[in-house]
C-alpha cells in the first residue's frame, strides 16, 4: 500500500469499491445532507468500470441550521436552499479544502488529476461544484445531481485560473424536485455557462423525480464517466 490514508481525515473510513483490475482512474462522489457515503457507493457500485475506483467519503457530524440546529452528517451548514439564502462561507471553503486533499492522495497514488472526476447528489453536489471550479488541478469532469453552485456570486472569479475552464459538467435534476426545485438548477447551470466552456456542461431534467436519482439518470452518468475515463 502506498500512501497513508490517516494523513487524509475523510479517507480514515470512506467507502471505497476497488476496481477489478488495475485502477486508472477514480471517481470521488459526495453524498447529500443527512447520509452517509454507502448509499452512494451501493449506487456506483451498479455502473462501475472495473479500472476505476470510487471512493465515497462521509460527511462530519455538525448541527445544521436549517434542521433547527440538529446534528447530523453535513458537508458545511445550510441556513436555506435558495439563491439568495445566507451562505456558510468559511465551511463551504474549509469542506472543499478537504476534498482537494483526497484529491491530493489519489495523486500522490499515481492517479493524475485528468483521470478523477468529482461528483455528488445535493449538497454534496454542490460542494462537487465548488471544489473542482476551484482546483488548482485539472480534473476530467463533474457529476452535480440535483444541486446548485456554493457561493454563485464569487464565480467566475473565484475559478482557479480558469484551470477547469474546459471541464466537462453533467448536471441532473429531478423535475419534481420540492427541496432543490429544477428552477434552481436552471439558473445553476446558466451560471455554469459563465465559468466553464458553455459547451461543456449539459442540464439534463428527469420529468416525475423528485428529490432523487432514478435508473435513467444513473445510465447518463455510466456513459459520462466511460467517456471522459477510457480505459487506458
Amino acid at each position: 500500500m502506498c500512501g497513508n490514508n490517516m494523513s487524509v481525515p475523510l479517507l480514515a473510513d470512506a467507502v471505497t469499491v476497488s476496481g477489478a483490475e488495475r485502477e486508472t482512474a477514480a471517481v470521488i462522489f459526495l453524498h447529500g445532507l443527512g447520509d452517509t457515503g454507502h448509499s452512494w457507493a451501493d449506487a456506483l457500485s451498479s455502473i462501475r468500470l472495473p479500472y476505476v475506483k470510487y471512493i465515497c467519503p462521509h460527511a462530519p457530524r455538525i448541527p445544521v441550521t436549517l434542521n433547527m440546529k440538529m446534528v447530523m452528517p453535513s458537508w458545511f451548514d445550510l441556513m436555506g436552499l435558495t439563491p439568495d439564502a445566507p451562505e456558510d462561507e468559511a465551511g463551504i471553503k474549509k469542506a472543499a479544502e478537504n476534498i482537494k486533499a483526497i484529491i491530493e492522495h489519489e495523486m500522490k497514488n499515481g492517479i493524475p488529476p485528468n483521470r478523477i472526476i468529482l461528483g455528488g447528489f445535493s449538497q454534496g453536489g454542490a460542494l462537487s461544484l465548488y471544489t473542482a471550479l476551484t482546483c488548482q488541478h485539472q480534473l476530467a469532469g463533474i457529476v452535480a445531481l440535483s444541486c446548485w453552485l456554493p457561493l454563485h456570486k464569487a464565480f467566475p472569479q473565484a475559478a482557479h485560473n480558469g484551470v477547469n475552464k474546459d471541464i466537462a459538467i453533467l448536471q441532473c435534476h429531478g423535475e419534481m424536485d420540492p427541496m432543490i426545485p429544477v428552477r434552481f438548477g436552471a439558473l445553476t447551470a446558466e451560471k455554469l455557462k459563465s465559468v466553464v466552456t458553455p459547451t461543456k456542461v449539459q442540464f439534463k431534467t428527469y420529468p416525475g423525480v423528485m428529490h432523487s436519482s432514478c435508473p435513467q439518470e444513473m445510465m447518463a452518468v455510466k456513459e459520462f464517466i466511460e467517456k471522459l475515463l477510457p480505459r487506458i
